[in-house]
């Protein structure tokens, strides 16, 4: 059992960076206490209008290996108990994952220092934007242990580099590297290893430069742009634009951009 955090977690002004820190297991993700760690920090950063932007990323030379293999060889870990008992464990554990992911208004940044491996991809797929040192690995390995994407993966990783090559890497389980990941959309950017972390801490002070409120808006809105049709969105974008045109920090944007002057945002 997990008997220290899974998270370790830091702040650098309005940037959360959230670290899986489990290198001894290449943080793979089995433990329930895992999960709720993961969706009580998305609760509480939904709390926090300080926080504008969160970095994910993993300690060691992993980003997340998955589910532990050992665990599913002995039945342990969300994989113990009877057919209802495993059902029951995964939406009540890594199934909270994407849905507090999903629900969580601030940017997120993935930043994929290793291998990202069946349930740790997935992980990655949740987040916004994902960042790649040029040593990482993907792979949507679940049918090389006998089993289906449990966690979201089926309806993420489609939406991000298109069907055919999500069935590619679901049918196969194969590995891809970091290059091909760019080639296919899966990741942004791919930078050397070393330079990674620098690299999405810049990034994520570019995006926490800005208004909060925008930023929670705007992700809000491609999130519902996901399954809503034109006229919704457009419904749903004016609503929001008529909120963001009455904030403080929109006269301070526009006051600054004349003015020719860096803008203070206050977060009103």
């Amino acid at each position: 059992m997990t008997t220290t955090p899974f998270l370790a977690v830091e702040r650098q002004g309005a940037v959360l960076t959230a670290r899986l820190n489990s290198p001894e297991t290449r943080n793979a993700l089995t433990e329930p206490a895992q999960m709720h760690e993961l969706e009580e920090l998305c609760r509480s950063i939904r709390r926090d209008p300080a926080v504008k932007v969160m970095v994910l990323t993993g300690e060691g030379s992993a980003f997340c290996a998955g589910g532990n293999v050992k665990d599913m060889r002995d039945r342990g870990g969300i994989f113990a108990g009877s057919p209802f008992e495993v059902r029951e464990s995964y939406r009540n554990t890594i199934q909270r994952i994407p849905l507090a992911l999903y629900e969580l208004d601030v940017p997120v940044i993935a930043a994929v220092n290793g291998p990202a491996i069946g349930a740790g991809l997935d992980l990655a797929c949740m987040c916004d934007i994902r960042i790649a040192a040029d040593s990482a690995l993907f792979a949507e390995s679940f049918v090389k242990v006998g089993i289906v994407p449990g966690d979201g993966g089926a309806w993420l990783l489609p939406r991000i580099v298109g069907m055919p090559r999500a069935s590619l890497m679901a049918f196969t389980g194969d590995t891809i590297n970091a290059a091909r990941a760019l080639e296919w959309g899966l990741v942004a950017e791919v930078v050397p290893c070393e330079a990674l972390a620098e690299h999405a801490q810049a990034l994520a002070q570019r995006i926490a430069a800005n208004p909060a409120h925008a930023l929670r808006l705007t992700k809000r809105l491609l999130r519902e742009g996901q399954h809503m049709r034109l006229d919704s969105l457009l419904e749903l974008s004016a609503a929001y634009q008529a909120l963001a045109h009455h904030t403080e920090d929109h006269l301070e944007a526009v006051n600054a951009m004349l003015q020719r002057r860096p803008a203070q945002f206050t977060g009103r």
